[in-house]
């Protein structure tokens, strides 16, 4: 049950940051277009995924009692796994043209 949670925390917070044109849903960005720029969603993300990965291993320190020690190819996996999880709110941003 937990992993599906967590899975769910991390697919949300993958979204977060294309579905807003503040930053971190609080500090409004005097942009020029009056849209965030991709390179602050980006930031986000990166933020978000260190974050996200905070609130991982508490749930795993809480429900073994024990963290277990991870490799690069842990990082390399679920950093993927996050910007895959990002796609349809980069769909939603970047690339759907609104026509109105």
């Amino acid at each position: 049950m937990t992993i599906w949670v967590l899975l769910g925390i991390m697919f949300l917070a993958a979204n977060l940051p294309w579905f807003s044109d503040k930053l971190f849903y609080v500090i409004p960005l005097k942009a020029a277009t009056g849209a965030k720029n991709i390179a602050w969603c980006l930031l986000e993300l990166i933020i978000l995924y260190f974050l996200v990965g905070v609130v991982a291993q508490y749930a795993e320190r809480a429900t073994f009692g024990q963290a277990a020690p991870q490799d690069w190819e842990f990082y390399a996996v679920t950093s993927f796994l996050f910007l895959v999880f990002a796609f349809p709110g980069f769909v939603y941003k970047v690339l759907w043209k609104k026509t109105i």
